[in-house]
């Protein structure tokens, strides 16, 4: 179900990724900017920037790959690829 206003940050972060691997265009609908990529990529960057999340497209979120998020020092990852 698309979210009736714009997702930012973790929630943002956590639709984005759910939602990666059907692209960018159904992503941003779902998300809540329905054809606004532009904004959509730029909101994403930030809120990935923000979690200390690399990301230079979409595909960067698709789970699989060991994820990393720095908070104030404190580095929160899983203990095998299977969990997070």
């Amino acid at each position: 179900m698309a979210s009736s206003t714009r997702l930012t940050g973790l929630d943002l972060v956590d639709c984005a990724r759910a939602n990666a691997k059907q692209g960018i265009e159904e992503a941003a609908m779902l998300c809540g900017y329905g054809s606004d990529l532009n904004g959509f990529r730029s909101e994403l960057k930030q809120a990935c920037d923000h979690m200390r999340i690399e990301f230079h497209e979409l595909s960067d979120l698709i789970k699989g790959e060991s994820i990393s998020v720095g908070l104030d020092g404190v580095t929160v990852e899983p203990d095998s690829s299977g969990e997070l």
